[in-house]
């Protein structure tokens, strides 16, 4: 689907892997996928009920954080979380790596064919099966560091 995802493309995904899965399609999983679709800032749950209340004054944050978390459960959202922090949510699916900001807290998408070929460790092999590797890069982006 590219780096970032088209919308269409995007909710055609939703659709299929929520039927795949047995998930009802309900007009607010709709609307916080598209939400999060539109989202460039890798968003907690909080912000996508904050964006989201606007349009469906009756939600509720609960509501909208079991949906994030069931989302990433059926695979159609990535969970990227920084150490502490609320979860971050990614519905790129595609293999991307990210860089965290440690001043303001972005997170950018990284696409680098270097870290997709990370080997593991034989030792690492050893004690664990690897299922996915990804790189989180974390220092001061470029506009925290002009600052």
């Amino acid at each position: 689907m590219g780096k970032r995802l088209m919308n269409n493309a995007g909710l055609e995904f939703f659709y299929r892997r929520s039927r795949e899965q047995g998930l009802k399609i309900t007009p607010q999983r709709s609307a916080i996928y598209e939400e999060l679709l539109k989202a460039k800032d890798h968003p907690t749950a909080d912000m996508i009920y904050k964006r989201i209340v606007k349009k469906i004054p009756n939600i509720s944050f609960d509501t909208v954080n079991r949906t994030l978390l069931t989302f990433s459960k059926i695979g159609i959202t990535n969970v990227v979380e920084g150490y502490g922090q609320a979860k971050r949510y990614d519905p790129d699916m595609d293999l991307h790596h990210h860089f965290r900001c440690i001043k303001c807290g972005s997170i950018i998408d990284l696409y680098n064919r270097e870290f997709d070929n990370i080997t593991v460790p034989e030792e690492v092999n050893k004690q664990f099966t690897v299922i996915n590797k990804k790189v989180v890069l974390e220092g001061l982006c470029s506009k925290c560091r002009r600052r």
